[in-house]
């Protein structure tokens, strides 16, 4: 997806291979290897939104439908001549090699909370265009699947070689863990790409979102997010150091209540993971504020105009009913 020295250069500088590092550091060999692919994959697709695209939801639900349709439980190779752009064949690499082996339960969450992520850009789109910001309650709707951070603690139990029982994955007190996990994310992300979204323009930011409603500055703004990010933070720690008993009371068996260890703790690698790796990027530094700035896009960002273009076509030659 990437061509020439510069371009390749200035996506070396993301370091995005030392964040998957962060994010999975037991992970090795092919595990690692595919982390640092569908890592990569994320901050392309991301940055697809930062133009023009990102003012479109119709068009951006062209794009997500394309992607979703290489997303099938078995995997099963596209047919000759249909392997489609370079966004939808890297997407469509990933999927299989990330699926491979899996259980089936799995790739039902993981196909989801990918469809979540990328469903969300029209959500984000939707906001930019609206005559007013969204309230704090209306961001983090959108915001929660548009960070990613869900496909990413789909990939902890992958590296961990488990699946957790639905009956424990979607209920108390993981189910809040994983959202605050995702909340701390945000808001640190926020906080430190708060001039990169101002000189592109953006309003999906909760600093930007929180300082309109409230009326303050920016640097309130600022305090205010980051003493939001300190109280999950210590809730998150509050919930780890009770869940043993919890799991205990319940008759979680010893194998599985391991899993949940492996898991909680890859939900602290995320959090911790993104505020190491935002302090080491390049990307929201002033080479990256300057590569968004005044209507400028990263190299890679036009991908998603292949993508748009196919599912158009796909559309169009759909059989209708009579």
């Amino acid at each position: 997806m990437l061509t020439g020295e510069a371009e390749t250069a200035e996506y070396d500088a993301l370091r995005l291979e030392r964040l998957m590092a962060y994010f999975y550091p037991d992970a090795t060999g092919i595990d690692l290897e595919l982390a640092a692919d569908f890592n990569a994959w994320f901050f392309i697709f991301d940055d697809q939104f930062d133009g023009r695209l990102g003012m479109r939801p119709e068009a951006i639900e062209h794009v997500v439908a394309t992607l979703v349709r290489t997303m099938t439980a078995e995997g099963a190779p596209l047919a000759p001549g249909r392997a489609g752009p370079p966004l939808v064949q890297g997407f469509r690499d990933i999927w299989r090699r990330a699926t491979a082996g899996t259980p089936y339960g799995w790739q039902r969450r993981f196909r989801t909370h990918w469809q979540s992520y990328m469903a969300a850009h029209q959500g984000e789109a939707r906001h930019r265009n609206a005559d007013r910001l969204p309230s704090p309650e209306q961001f983090l709707k959108v915001r929660r699947d548009s960070i990613g951070v869900q496909p990413c603690l789909d990939f902890t139990e992958r590296c961990g070689g488990y699946t957790l029982p639905d009956e424990l994955h979607d209920s108390s007190p993981l189910r809040e863990m994983r959202e605050i996990t995702g909340d701390v994310v945000i808001f640190v992300n926020d906080i430190v790409s708060l001039a990169k979204e101002l000189a592109a323009g953006d309003v999906n930011n909760s600093v930007i979102v929180l300082c309109e409603q409230e009326g303050c500055s920016l640097e309130r703004s600022v305090e205010r997010i980051a003493a939001l990010a300190n109280a999950r933070t210590a809730r998150f720690a509050q919930l780890a150091a009770t869940l043993p008993r919890t799991l205990s009371e319940r008759g979680v068996p010893a194998e599985v209540r391991g899993h949940i260890d492996h898991y909680v703790e890859g939900m602290g690698h995320l959090m911790a993971g993104n505020l190491a790796w935002s302090l080491a990027t390049s990307r929201y530094d002033v080479a990256g504020i300057a590569a968004v700035s005044g209507g400028r896009q990263r190299p890679w960002a036009y991908l998603a105009a292949a993508a748009e273009s196919l599912s158009e076509r796909v559309t169009r030659n759909a059989p209708t009913e009579s």
